[in-house]
C-alpha cells in the first residue's frame, strides 16, 4: 500500500521542480516511514523503508543538488588549518563540496555525510615508494557538519596533537577512524556521546596514553573498537562489558596491566579478541569460555600465571589460538584442546612444562584442521620427543607449518623424528634458535617442504656433497651456524630455491667456486642470496648467469684483488650489498650497464675501491639507497648523483672529495623524504645555501670538512644534524627563528668556531635529545632556556669560556644521561639539585672549572653514575661516605651493556624512526687524556676529585664500588690510612693517590688488583714495607717516592723489620769484614779439623761404631728413597 501511495506522489512532484519536490516529499515520507501498522512484519517495515528512499534519491536526483554553503564554509576553515604537501585536497576550490575529493554528500539535502582524507603509504623492501598524508590540527569547523556518519582521517600526521574533544558533538557518527595519525595525550570522554557509533579505531597513534575512560562502556552500537599499537596503561575497564554488540576488540601492544576483567565474558557476540603484549597477569579469566562466536583470541606477551582454563574448550568456533607465559601451566589430564575441532592456528609460547606433556602433546597432533603449529621456546628436548614414537604423532593432513624454534634440541635426529609426523604436509619447517651440532643432513625426505629455517644453532663442518635439499624446497635459512668450506654442487640442483641465507657462519672457499657450484638449475630460480659475515675470498666472477636474483649480500667477507672490467651483475638485481671487503679495482658504467631494477647500492668500506663513470653517464636506475663510504670517488664531487632523483639515504663520507658540493645536491633536499645524507671526512668548502624544506627529514652530517659561511634555517627541518669539525663562525641566529621546532632531536655544533653568548632561544626546540656545543669559543652565561629541554639526554659545553653560575633551570632537564660543562670558567657552589633532580645521570664532568665548596650529599642520589669527574676545581671539605649509594658502580660491566643505551624512537609520519648517538667523554686514563666512545665509554666507571682540596680520610665505603676501573684522588689535602680492603676493587687499572697527606702502610689487599696498569702513592707520609707481588714491584719507582719511611722493592731502601734502612756502604762493609773473617776462618778450620779427626779415629778403630755407623747411613738412605718416591707420585697425580 505505501509503494501504491508512493508511485503516484513522485509523479505528481516531478514537474514542479527538486527542491519543491524535496520539501514536499520530506513531509509525505515522514508520515509514510514513521507510520507502522500493529500486524506490519517489522523486517517488511523498515524493507519498506529503504525501498521508499531509493525510489525518492532516484527521482530527486534528475536535478543536481549541491552541497550547503554553511557547511562548504566549514569544510574550507578546516582545510585553511592543515598542510597539504601532496595535493590531497586540491580538488577543494570548486562552488560544489560535494564534488571534492573525500567527501560524500546525500543526495536529498545536500547534507556531508562522509569525510574520507585517509593517507597512503606503499612498501617496498627497501623504504617507502610512495606516500600521501595531510597534516597539522583538526579545526573545530566541522562541528557543522551534524550529518556527518563517516569519518576517516587514519594515517596522516597530526604531530602530537590531541584528539579534539568536539568530535564527540557529531552525534550522528557510525565510523570514526583516526588510527595511524600522530595523535597524542589521552582519549576524549566526549567520544563516549557517539551512542550511534559503529566502528571506532585509534590504533597505532604512538603518543596516546593515559586509560581507556569508562565512557567508552555507553558505545552500546559499537562492533568494532581497535586500541592496539599505543601507549595505553592501567587497568582494562570493566564497562568494556557494557558493548553487547562488540565482534572485535583489539587492545594488543599497550601497556595494560592488571587482570583481564571478568565481565569481558558478556561480550557474546565477540569473533575476534587481541591483548597480547601488555603487561596482564593473573590468570587467565574462565568467563572467556562464554564467548561461543569466538574465532581469533591472542593472549600472547603478557604475564598470564596458573593453568590455562578448561572452559576455552567450550570455544567450539575458535580458529586461532596465541598463548604465551612461562608460568602458565597445562594440566595434562585435561582434554580441553581436544574440542578445539575448528583450531587452524595454534601457538604455545615459553609453556615450560609442556615438554613433560605426553598426552597434550598428542591432543595437538588429533586436531583435524590445524595448518599452522608454534611451539616457540618450551624447552622441549630431544629426550623427551625424541623417546616418542612418531606414529603416535601422526598430524593431520592438514599441517603445514611447524614452527619449534627456541627449544632445546640439540641432534639433528630431531628432522628424522619430524619426518615421520607430518613429511607429507609439511612446507615450512622452523628450528632456529636451538642447539642443533653436527653436519648439515640430507634434507630431502621432507618432499612438499618449502620453508626450512636451521639459522642460530651448532650446525659445524664442511657440507657434505651428499646433501641434498627438499625437491621443492624455495626458502634454506642456515645463518649463524659454524658451517665451513663452501656451497656443494646439490644446492645449484635445487631448481625451485628463491632465498638461501648462509651468512654468519665460516664458510671459506673462493667465492668463484661458490658461484659455479650454484650454477645448476637454481641459477634461474635463485632470488636472494646471503653470504654475508663470512670469510669467503677471492675475486668477484661475472654474476649475469643468474637471471632472476634480487638480492645479493657478501658484505663482511674477504673479497678481494682487482674487479675485471668486463663482467656484470644480474639484470634482475635490486639490492647489491658489497661493503667491508677488500675489493679494489674500478667499478665503471659497463659493471652498471644492464641494472635498471638497482635500487640499493652498498659498496662501503673497499677503501681501495674506485668509481669511475663517463662524465654524461645517465644510469639506468634510481637508487634509494647509495652507500659509498671510503670508496674513491673524489677528488671531484660525483656528477651521476645528479641523475638519482629517489634516493633516501646517501652516505658518500670519507670518499676524497675535495670540492665544492653542487647547488643541485642541496636542491634534492627539498623534495626527498625522510633522507639520509652523510657526506662528512670529506675535504668539502663553501657555503651552503638556503633552501625551503616541505617535509621531514631524518639526518645530514656533514661534519669534518670545511665548510663555513652563516648556517641556513632550513637544517632545523632534520632530525639529526652534524656540522661539527667545520669553520662555521656566524652566530647562531638560525636557531632562534619565530616558529618552534618540534623535529629536531640531535644538534652538534662542537669544533667549530662559535664566539660570543649561546642564544637563548631553546624553548623552541621540544624535541631535543642531544646537544654538543663544546670546543667552541662561547662566552657569558649557560641560557636559562635550556631548561626547557625536557626530553634532553645529553648537554656537552666543554671547552668554551662559560662563566657564572650552573643554571638553575636546568634541574628540569631530569632526562639527562650525560652532563659535560668542563673546561669552562664556571663558579660557585655544585647545586644540590643535580643529585636530587638529574638522576637519570650517568656521566657527569665539572672539571677544569671554579666551583669550590663541599661536595653535596645529593650527589649520592646520582645510582646510575658512571663517570664522575670533578678535578682541577677548588672543592674542598671530606668525600662523602654515601658514594656507596652509586649502585652502576658496585657492579662489574659486561661488553654487552652498552646496547641498553643511547637510542630512542622517533614517530615520523610514515613510522617508528630508532636514532642513536655516540657519548664521547674526555678522560684522564692512566696518566693521559684520551677520548672515550659509547661502546669504551660504558665500560669505563671512574671517579677523578683530583686537584681540589678535599680532606679528611678516604671513605672505607668505596671498597664497595666493585665496578671501579679508574679512582684518581690526587693532589688534594686527604689523611689517615688507605682503606685496608681497597684491594676488593679487582676491577680497578688506575689508581692515584699521590700528593695527599696518607699515612699508614700500603694495603696488603693491593695485591689482589691484577690488572691494575698505574698506580701513583708517591708524595704522601706511607710507612712499612710495600708489600710483596709480582704486580707491586712491577711499577717504577716513582709511583712511591717521596714517601719517607716507605721501603721495599722498587725502591732502594732496604726493610729490617718493616723500617726502611738505607743500602749498606759496600767499600767500609768489606774491609770490616775482610778483618773478621780471617780470624774467624782459622778458628773454624782448627775446630773442624779436632773435631773430624775425633770422630772418624774412634769409628776407625773400633768395629761396634762402624757398624752403628754403616746401619745409621742405610735407614737415612732408605727414608730419603721413601719420601722422594711418595712425593714424585703426588706429583704425577697432580699433573695427570
Amino acid at each position: 500500500m505505501c509503494v501504491l501511495l508512493t508511485i503516484p506522489m513522485l509523479y505528481i512532484c516531478m514537474p514542479i521542480g527538486s527542491a519543491k519536490c524535496i520539501h514536499f516529499i520530506n513531509h509525505f515520507v515522514f508520515l509514510i516511514i514513521t507510520t507502522k501498522t500493529p500486524t506490519m512484519n517489522p523486517d517488511r517495515f523498515r524493507y519498506m523503508q529503504a525501498l521508499m528512499f531509493m525510489m525518492l534519491q532516484v527521482v530527486c536526483a534528475e536535478e543536481e543538488i549541491m552541497c550547503i554553503e554553511r557547511e562548504r564554509e566549514a569544510l574550507l576553515q578546516f582545510k585553511a588549518a592543515l598542510v597539504d604537501d601532496y595535493g590531497m585536497l586540491s580538488s577543494w576550490t570548486t562552488a560544489d563540496c560535494c564534488q571534492w575529493e573525500g567527501i560524500r554528500c546525500t543526495n536529498l539535502t545536500g547534507h556531508v555525510l562522509m569525510l574520507d582524507l585517509h593517507g597512503q603509504l606503499n612498501y617496498y623492501s627497501y623504504g617507502i615508494a610512495s606516500r600521501r598524508y595531510i597534516r597539522g590540527e583538526i579545526h573545530k569547523s566541522l562541528m557543522e557538519l551534524q550529518q556527518l556518519n563517516y569519518l576517516n582521517l587514519g594515517s596522516n600526521y597530526f604531530q602530537g596533537r590531541g584528539i579534539p574533544e568536539f568530535l564527540g558533538s557529531l552525534s550522528n557518527l557510525r565510523h570514526l577512524d583516526l588510527s595511524n595519525s600522530d595523535f597524542g595525550g589521552k582519549i576524549p570522554t566526549q567520544l563516549g556521546s557517539l551512542s550511534h557509533l559503529k566502528y571506532l579505531n585509534l590504533a597505532g597513534n604512538y603518543y596516546l596514553e593515559g586509560s581507556i575512560p569508562r565512557q567508552l562502556g555507553n558505545l552500546s552500537q559499537l562492533q568494532h573498537l581497535d586500541l592496539n599499537w599505543n601507549t595505553f596503561e592501567g587497568n582494562i575497564p570493566s564497562q568494556i562489558g557494557n558493548l553487547s554488540q562488540l565482534q572485535h576488540l583489539d587492545l594488543s601492544g599497550n601497556n595494560f596491566e592488571g587482570n583481564i576483567p571478568s565481565q569481558i565474558g558478556n561480550l557474546s557476540q565477540l569473533q575476534h579478541l587481541d591483548l597480547s603484549l601488555n603487561s596482564l597477569e593473573g590468570s587467565i579469566p574462565s568467563q572467556i569460555g562464554n564467548l561461543s562466536q569466538l574465532q581469533h583470541l591472542d593472549l600472547s606477551g603478557n604475564y598470564f600465571e596458573g593453568s590455562i582454563p578448561s572452559q576455552l574448550g567450550n570455544l567450539s568456533n575458535l580458529q586461532k589460538l596465541y598463548l604465551e607465559g612461562p608460568t602458565l601451566k597445562i594440566d595434562d589430564g585435561d582434554h580441553w584442546l581436544s574440542n578445539l575441532i575448528s583450531l587452524t592456528h595454534l601457538s604455545l609460547l615459553s609453556i615450560s612444562n609442556l615438554n613433560n606433556s605426553h598426552s597434550f602433546l598428542q591432543m595437538i597432533a588429533k586436531l583435524p584442521k590445524l595448518r599452522e603449529l608454534s611451539l616457540i621456546d618450551c624447552s622441549l628436548s630431544d629426550h623427551f620427543i625424541l623417546s616418542l614414537r612418531p606414529s603416535k604423532f601422526n598430524f593431520s593432513s592438514s599441517l603445514s607449518v611447524l614452527h619449534l624454534s627456541f627449544n632445546s634440541f640439540t641432534s639433528s635426529m630431531i628432522l628424522q623424528w619430524l619426518s615421520g609426523c607430518a613429511r607429507f604436509s609439511l612446507q615450512e619447517l622452523n628450528l632456529r634458535g636451538n642447539q642443533i651440532n653436527g653436519t648439515l643432513p640430507d634434507l630431502s625426505i621432507f618432499s612438499a617442504l618449502k620453508g626450512l629455517d636451521l639459522s642460530k644453532n651448532q650446525l659445524n663442518g664442511k657440507i657434505l656433497e651428499s646433501t641434498k635439499l627438499p625437491p621443492l624446497l624455495e626458502s634454506l635459512s642456515i645463518t649463524s651456524n659454524i658451517l665451513e668450506g663452501g656451497i656443494p654442487k646439490s644446492f645449484g640442483n635445487a631448481c625451485a630455491l628463491r632465498s638461501l641465507d648462509m651468512s654468519y657462519n665460516s664458510l671459506s672457499e673462493e667465492f668463484p667456486m661458490i658461484i659455479h657450484h650454484l650454477s645448476g638449475c637454481a641459477r634461474y630460480s635463485l632470488e636472494q642470496l646471503d653470504l654475508s659475515m663470512n670469510q669467503i675470498n677471492g675475486t668477484l666472477p661475472d654474476l649475469s648467469i643468474f637471471s632472476s636474483l634480487r638480492e645479493l649480500y657478501l658484505d663482511g667477507n674477504k673479497l678481494n684483488g682487482e674487479i675485471p672490467k668486463d663482467i656484470k651483475f644480474p639484470p634482475q638485481l635490486e639490492e647489491l650489498d658489497l661493503r667491508s671487503n677488500s675489493l679494489k679495482g674500478v667499478l665503471t658504467d659497463y659493471h652498471f650497464a644492464n641494472m635498471s631494477n638497482l635500487y640499493s647500492l652498498e659498496l662501503s668500506d673497499n677503501s681501495l675501491l674506485a668509481l669511475t663513470f663517463s662524465p654524461n653517464w645517465v644510469p639506468p636506475f634510481q637508487l634509494s639507497h647509495i652507500g659509498l663510504r671510503s670508496c674513491k670517488l673524489g677528488p671531484v664531487f660525483p656528477k651521476w648523483v645528479e641523475t638519482q632523483n629517489q634516493f633516501r639515504d646517501i652516505d658518500i663520507s670519507n670518499s676524497g672529495i675535495e670540492d665544492m658540493v653542487p647547488k643541485w645536491f642541496w636542491a634534492k633536499l627539498t623534495f626527498r623524504e625522510s633522507i639520509s645524507m652523510n657526506i662528512s671526512h670529506n675535504n668539502l668548502h663553501g657555503i651552503i645555501p638556503n633552501f625551503p624544506l616541505k617535509n621531514l627529514y631524518h639526518s645530514l652530517i656533514l661534519g669534518s670538512n670545511q665548510f663555513d659561511g652563516p648556517i641556513p634555517p632550513f637544517l632545523r627541518g632534520f632530525l639529526f644534524l652534524d656540522l661539527s669539525k667545520n669553520k662555521f663562525s656566524d652566530s647562531l641566529s638560525f636557531l632562534c627563528a619565530n616558529d618552534t621546532v618540534e623535529t629536531l632531536y640531535q644538534l652538534d655544533l662542537s669544533n667549530n668556531r662559535f664566539s660570543g653568548k649561546i642564544p637563548d632561544c631553546w624553548s623552541h626546540f621540544k624535541s631535543l635529545s642531544y646537544l654538543d656545543l663544546s670546543h667552541n669559543n662561547f662566552s657569558g652565561r649557560i641560557p636559562t632556556s635550556m631548561g626547557s629541554l625536557l626530553h634532553l639526554q645529553a648537554l656537552l659545553l666543554r671547552n668554551n669560556n662559560l662563566t657564572d653560575e650552573i643554571p638553575f633551570s636546568l634541574r628540569s632537564c631530569t632526562n639527562l644521561v650525560m652532563l659535560d660543562i668542563a673546561e669552562n670558567k664556571l663558579s660557585g657552589l655544585i647545586p644540590a639539585w643535580i643529585g636530587s633532580e638529574l638522576q637519570e645521570l650517568q656521566f657527569l664532568s665539572l672539571e677544569r672549572n671554579n666551583f669550590h665548596g663541599s661536595l653535596p650529599l645529593q650527589i649520592c642520589y646520582l645510582s646510575n653514575i658512571q663517570l664522575l669527574d670533578l678535578s682541577i676545581n677548588n672543592m674542598s671539605g671530606k668525600i662523602p661516605k654515601c658514594i656507596k649509594k652509586f649502585t652502576s658502580m658496585t657492579r662489574k660491566t659486561s661488553s654487552g651493556d652498552y646496547y641498553q643505551l643511547h637510542s630512542y624512537q622517533v614517530n615520523m609520519t610514515d613510522k617508528m624512526v630508532n636514532l642513536t648517538y655516540d657519548l664521547n667523554a674526555l678522560l684522564m686514563w692512566k696518566g693521559s687524556e684520551r677520548i672515550f666512545k659509547t661502546k669504551v665509554l660504558l665500560l669505563v666507571k671512574s671517579i677523578d676529585l683530583s686537584s681540589n682540596h678535599f680532606s679528611g680520610e678516604i671513605p672505607q665505603e668505596i671498597e664497595n664500588l666493585f665496578g671501579l676501573v679508574s679512582l684518581n684522588l690526587s693532589r688534594n689535602n686527604l689523611i689517615g690510612k688507605i682503606p685496608s680492603k681497597i684491594g676488593k676493587l679487582t676491577s680497578l687499572e688506575s689508581l692515584d693517590l699521590s700528593r695527599n697527606q696518607l699515612t699508614g702502610s700500603i694495603p696488603l689487599s693491593l695485591t689482589q688488583i691484577y690488572d691494575l696498569g698505574v698506580l701513583d702513592l708517591s708524595h704522601n707520609h706511607l710507612t712499612g714495607k710495600i708489600p710483596t707481588s709480582t704486580q707491586l714491584q712491577s711499577f717504577n719507582a716513582s709511583s712511591y717516592e717521596d714517601n719517607l719511611d716507605l721501603c721495599g722493592q722498587p725502591l732502594e731502601k732496604f726493610c729490617i723489620d718493616g723500617r726502611p734502612t738505607q743500602k749498606p756502604n759496600v767499600e767500609v762493609q768489606e774491609d770490616e769484614f775482610s778483618l773478621f773473617s780471617r780470624e774467624f776462618y782459622m778458628s773454624m778450620a782448627f775446630g773442624f779439623v779436632i773435631s773430624f779427626w775425633v770422630v772418624f779415629g774412634s769409628i776407625l778403630f773400633k768395629l761396634s761404631w762402624r757398624h752403628a755407623y754403616f746401619k745409621f747411613l742405610n735407614n737415612l738412605s732408605d727414608n730419603i728413597y721413601v719420601k722422594v718416591a711418595i712425593f714424585a707420585n703426588k706429583i704425577s697425580k697432580v699433573h695427570g
